[in-house]
């Protein structure tokens, strides 16, 4: 009997350990980011995903693996989603917003699970398919379904930013491609190593089931040659990147724009009520006059740096501060249109005017609007501090300035490439990017940093980042930080940037790879089978 119970958890341990596979090396990948921030585990971690799909039978069975690996991994990487909770100082009871909040980070998670799957379904149909083949769809695909998940309104967490800010020099071939290069490069790479070990447990079997003793030289070869060709990519693909990282940055000094920043560290839970605006408007008023005594040309603050409408701004000591000093500023604040409002950054020149605005193109869903609104507008509350319904910006908007036109970006945006790659191509001569991330743990502003640090590598821009509670920072085009600020701190802080015309093979093709690869694939695909069906006829 016991032995019995014995052979039955046996099995039962033997069934279940495929999932328990793809889960640790969903969750490895997903320690890639901050807080752990394992870069090079991107490189290993989809490995175990690739080799059990490849080899198992064909079924559903291949898909619930693949599921797991994708929550293992979106899972672990934006389990930051939860530091939103408690969401009391918005007004929302204890219970619901523990509700809101599982929901916000299981329904991210769930469609990264979704999204692995359904690569895994493509996998599985190419099983028989040869290795090489199998390689060049499967990154293909791959590539395919994160641009397809990026033009979406819920995006941020590409393979490709798990190697930023640690691995520069592999971000640089985001300049070729953007930032698909780079997820290319990881599928490619562990697809690869994967193939190497396929290939000799098929040459294993092969000996066990003929009763062979030894294995030829050749099909050793054979399996090395996947190994050689994984080592020799990624060497390959990083001296690429060395190449475009070691290239010199150009600083003219007719170029050069003294930027200051001011963190005005109001914690969220104030934002709604007087005494937080009234810190706010000391704070950012106090900081833009230290500034700009310190002689810089501009001043930038985060998100929402003054929580109240345009019509009010003109009233605030921070615009009288402006008035009287001269020092072209960018303050975070609301702009309306109609009986609707926008999260907007607003250009003050050197006469406390507006001269120009931007408005949040990308709203995080939940967060500063609700899908499907009529059904859900009921049961979930908006997380905003306003009561007027929040509306997006035109995808289309450029920011111009006193000192030329500019990249803007406001928070959530920096997770989308292609809201900086079209303002680059438009003329953008350095990036504004204005957040408040601080409704999260120290995790999130930390990977938003990294987000920033990848378009300023793939645009080659300056980059002033201005926040709330932390990180602020400036970076140069090579993705250096030049300076971080601490967080739940006070700070301000001014730095030299350069305005830029150049243009990256990004900048000016777009993602040109993952078409090419499609292509490519695809055409391969159809030849060879037609060429086995016609050897089939003849």
């Amino acid at each position: 009997m016991q032995k019995k119970l014995n052979k039955k958890q046996g099995e039962r341990l033997t069934s279940s350990l495929p999932y328990l596979i793809a889960l640790a090396s969903g969750i490895l990948m997903g320690l890639t980011v901050a807080p752990v921030g394992a870069w090079f585990l991107a490189w290993i971690a989809l490995i175990p995903l690739w080799v059990l799909v490849v080899t198992s039978a064909k079924g559903k069975n291949q898909f619930p693996p693949a599921f797991l690996w994708g929550i293992g991994y979106h899972g672990v990487a934006l389990f930051w989603i939860t530091g939103i909770h408690p969401m009391t100082w918005l007004g929302v009871p204890w219970l619901p917003s523990l509700a809101i909040t599982v929901f916000c980070w299981g329904f991210i998670t769930v469609l990264g699970g979704v999204f692995v799957a359904i690569w895994a379904a493509v996998m599985v149909r190419l099983s028989e398919q040869k290795p090489w083949l199998r390689i060049l769809i499967g990154t293909a695909v791959w590539c395919s379904l994160e641009s397809l998940w990026s033009a979406g309104p819920l995006w941020w967490s590409s393979l490709a930013y798990t190697q930023s800010p640690h691995n520069l020099t592999i971000v640089h071939l985001g300049q070729l491609s953007g930032p698909n290069t780079v997820t290319a490069a990881i599928v490619a790479v562990n697809g690869l190593i994967a193939e190497a070990y396929i290939n000799r447990l098929r040459i294993a079997s092969r000996r066990e089931d003929t009763k062979i003793s030894s294995v030829s030289f050749a099909p050793l070869q054979f399996v090395n040659k996947y190994l050689a060709t994984a080592t020799g990519l990624l060497i390959t693909l990083h001296l690429i990147g060395f190449i475009l990282y070691s290239r010199p940055i150009a600083q003219p000094p007719e170029a050069a724009l003294k930027v200051g920043i001011v963190q005005g560290n109001i914690p969220n839970r104030l934002l709604r009520s007087s005494e937080g605006f009234r810190r706010a408007q000391e704070n950012y008023t106090s900081g833009y006059i230290t500034l700009a005594d310190q002689g810089v040309d501009a001043v930038l603050t985060p998100e929402g740096a003054l929580p109240i409408f345009q019509r009010n701004l003109m009233a605030t000591a921070l615009v009288a501060a402006v008035k009287e000093k001269g020092v072209v500023a960018w303050i975070g604040a609301f702009g309306e249109r109609g009986e609707s409002y926008t999260i907007s950054l607003f250009t003050f020149n050197s006469k406390g005017e507006i001269v120009s605005r931007y408005d949040k193109a990308k709203l995080v869903p939940l967060g500063e609007y609700i899908p499907f609104e009529k059904i859900l507008g009921r049961i979930v509350q908006r997380l905003s501090p306003l009561d007027a319904h929040q509306v997006p910006g035109s995808a289309n908007q450029l920011f111009d300035t006193p000192f030329g036109r500019a990249i803007a970006s406001i928070c959530y945006e920096s997770a989308f490439p292609e809201q900086f790659r079209r303002q680059a191509a438009m003329g953008g001569q350095f990036i504004l990017s204005s957040s408040n991330d601080a409704h999260y743990t120290a995790a999130m502003p930390f990977q938003h940093h990294a987000q920033d640090i990848m378009r300023a590598i793939e645009t080659d821009r300056w980059s002033a980042r201005a926040t709330n509670t932390g990180y602020s920072a400036f970076v140069d085009p090579h993705g250096r930080t030049l300076w971080m600020s601490g967080y739940n701190t006070y700070e301000t802080h001014a730095e030299t940037i350069y305005r830029r015309q150049t243009q990256t093979l990004y900048v000016h093709w777009g993602d040109w790879l993952t078409p090419l690869l499609l292509i490519s694939s695809g055409g391969y695909w159809l030849a060879k089978n037609r060429l086995i069906t016609k050897v089939t006829n003849d």
